[in-house]
C-alpha cells in the first residue's frame, strides 16, 4: 500500500493563511496530538519506508508517527508544500477578497497562477506520479508512508480518479489523515480517504 498522510494540524491551519514553504510553522497542540493518535493505526501494519516532506509541520508529524518505530524518516523534496509564490503568508480570506478563489484557479491551471509565481497544479502532479513511480520500484508490494501536504495528496488523487477542478477544490483532506492507495501493474485502487479517529469526523476542518 501507498499511505498517503497528510501532516498534522499547525499554526497556519488554525490561523487560515498560505504559510506554503515558509519556515516557522509548527504543529499545534492539537496536532500533535492528532499525530500521536494517528500512528495508532500503523500499529498493526508492516511499514517498510517512510518519506516525508522537508517542511517543518510535516517532518515533525513523520517524527512522531515512527517515534516507536526503528524506521528513519527520509526526508524527500517531492513531497514539499505548495511554492506559493506572491500569496505567502496571506490570509484566505484577505486573498480570496482581492483575487477570487485562487483555490480553484490553482486547480484550473490559470494564468494568474504562474504570473504570482506560485507552482502550478501539473507541475505537482508530475513531481508526486515521480514520488509514487521511485516507491513501486523502490518497495514493490510493500507498505510505504509518503508524509505531505493537502494538494500533493489531491494531485495523486487527480491522476487516479480524474478529478475535475471544481470537485478538487471542494475536496478536503483532513490533517493527520490517511489516504491509502494500493497498486498492481501500474494501475491504482484507492482504498481509504480521510482516515482518521472517528470522533474527528465531526470536526470543521
Amino acid at each position: 500500500m501507498i499511505i498517503f498522510l497528510r501532516h498534522a494540524q499547525a499554526e497556519n491551519n488554525t490561523k487560515r493563511i498560505l504559510a506554503g514553504r515558509t519556515e516557522g510553522v509548527p504543529l499545534t497542540k492539537t496536532g500533535i496530538q492528532q499525530a500521536e493518535q494517528i500512528s495508532e493505526y500503523l500499529k498493526p501494519l508492516d511499514i517498510s519506508a517512510i518519506y516525508s516532506s522537508p517542511i517543518e509541520r510535516a517532518k515533525h508529524t513523520a517524527e512522531i508517527v515512527t517515534k516507536n518505530s526503528v524506521i528513519d524518516v527520509e526526508l524527500d523534496d517531492r513531497l514539499t508544500e505548495i511554492h506559493m509564490g506572491k500569496f505567502t503568508r496571506m490570509n484566505y480570506d484577505d486573498m480570496f477578497a482581492k483575487y477570487g478563489n485562487i483555490f480553484l484557479k490553482f486547480y484550473e491551471n490559470d494564468p494568474v497562477i504562474a504570473e504570482h509565481e506560485v507552482e502550478t497544479f501539473p507541475n505537482v502532479q508530475k513531481r508526486i506520479i515521480d514520488m509514487v513511480d521511485h516507491v513501486i520500484k523502490k518497495h514493490n508490494n510493500e507498505n510505504v508512508i509518503l508524509v505531505t501536504h493537502m494538494d500533493p495528496i489531491k494531485s495523486m488523487l487527480a491522476n487516479v480518479m480524474d478529478l475535475k477542478p471544481k470537485t478538487l477544490f471542494e475536496l478536503i483532506i483532513a490533517n493527520a489523515s490517511f489516504t491509502i492507495l494500493t497498486e498492481q501493474e501500474r494501475k491504482f485502487s484507492l482504498s481509504a480517504i480521510n482516515a482518521m479517529n472517528i470522533d474527528r469526523y465531526q470536526q470543521i476542518w
